[in-house]
């Protein structure tokens, strides 16, 4: 695939994309905080994480659902605090990086409160869709991509025509429209997700990815500032 590094569409509206940065901080400091506590033991993000078999067991509106965790967090709560960790630091670059050159200009087309709203309300539907797709799962769901994923389809309804930088083969730079670009990210997302399952300790989570993709696409659609066009009309 493709590492974007950059695209040609300043900001219009907003002076600066506080909620992106903040949001970015806040997984870099979650992620540090970890690491220093000693990352390598996962049963304390596993506390903070979404489990699928977990997450039914205790209902949406239940409380905790019988584990091993090392914090016993309600399953409802999981949904937003799971987007928060990240299991390396290549997962959390990777996220981070999407959000920092995408999140701005949909910031931008939403304003700082309602793309914080958006933001959260993709993650949440992101674990859903994962839930729902491997209930019995009890493999831990951690990271922003869900969130993120709502972040690109926004993106592309909104700037399909923006010229898009990525590196190609991890190197080579090339400028490309967010339609193709952001395009062929999201039919690669369709097509890993109908693929026969990996190896459930290393596998992705394309439901999730899925799942954050179809948020984003509607919720852009009622979200964004009144006058916004979609699809760079």
């Amino acid at each position: 695939m493709f590492v974007p590094i950059g695209d040609d569409n300043p900001l219009k509206t907003i002076p600066f994309q506080y909620v992106t940065v903040s949001l970015i901080v806040l997984n870099v400091l979650v992620f540090l905080i970890d690491a220093i506590g000693g990352g390598s033991d996962r049963l304390f993000v596993s506390s903070f994480a979404v489990v699928p078999s977990e997450l039914f067991q205790a209902g949406f509106f239940g409380g905790v659902a019988p584990s091993s965790d090392a914090l016993a967090i309600p399953e409802r709560v999981t949904l937003l605090s799971y987007m928060f960790f990240h299991g390396d630091v290549m997962h959390l670059l990777g996220n981070m990086l999407f959000l920092w050159v995408f999140g701005d200009n949909v910031e931008d087309e939403l304003g700082h409160g309602r793309f914080l709203v958006f933001y959260l309300a993709c993650g949440v539907v992101a674990a859903l869709a994962h839930a729902i797709m491997i209930p019995d799962s009890r493999d831990a769901l951690i990271g922003a991509s869900g969130a993120v994923s709502g972040v690109i389809a926004a993106y592309l309804m909104l700037h399909p025509k923006v010229g898009v930088w990525v590196l190609v083969a991890k190197f080579i730079p090339l400028k490309i429209t967010a339609a193709w670009a952001l395009g062929a990210w999201i039919i690669f997302q369709f097509v890993m997700a109908m693929m026969p399952p990996e190896d459930e300790m290393v596998a992705t989570a394309w439901w999730a990815h899925i799942g954050g993709l179809i948020a984003g696409a509607a919720l852009v659609v009622v979200m964004r500032r009144p006058g916004t066009q979609l699809f760079g009309r």
